[in-house]
């Protein structure tokens, strides 16, 4: 299994960008499917990006898209999360993790997890 660490949260005000990144160790992100996951107080944790084995296949939550960008880089093992034009509604632990199953959003598909980063966007 690959081990996972995110970084890059922090407090951010309503409409601005930040980018949270997650580093691989232990097995290439090239053998996997990447995603990003958030979990907001009393609430489940739901899937927000998803990023192919090469990196050039995306796809993303409805409340994320045009907003969100998923990047991978496989030679630095890092997965990248940018994120404009934020919300308060954004606020969440966020959550990478490796799957085989292109195009699952289901967290249970998804069998390494980091310990998350946290984001909180002010209004």
């Amino acid at each position: 299994q690959v081990q996972l660490v995110e970084s890059g949260g922090g407090l951010v005000q309503a409409g601005g960008s930040l980018r949270v990144a997650c580093v691989g160790s232990g097995r290439t992100f090239r053998n996997y499917v990447m995603g990003w996951f958030r979990q907001a107080p009393g609430k489940e944790r739901e899937f927000v990006a998803g990023i192919g084995w090469g990196g050039g296949s995306k796809y993303y939550s409805d409340s994320v898209k045009g907003r969100f960008t998923i990047t991978k880089d496989n030679a630095k093992n890092t997965l990248y999360l940018q994120m404009n034009s934020l919300k308060p509604e954004d606020t969440a632990v966020y959550y990478c993790a490796a799957s085989t199953s292109y195009g699952s959003t289901w967290s249970g598909d998804f069998r390494s997890w980091g310990q998350g980063t946290q984001v909180t966007v002010s209004s």
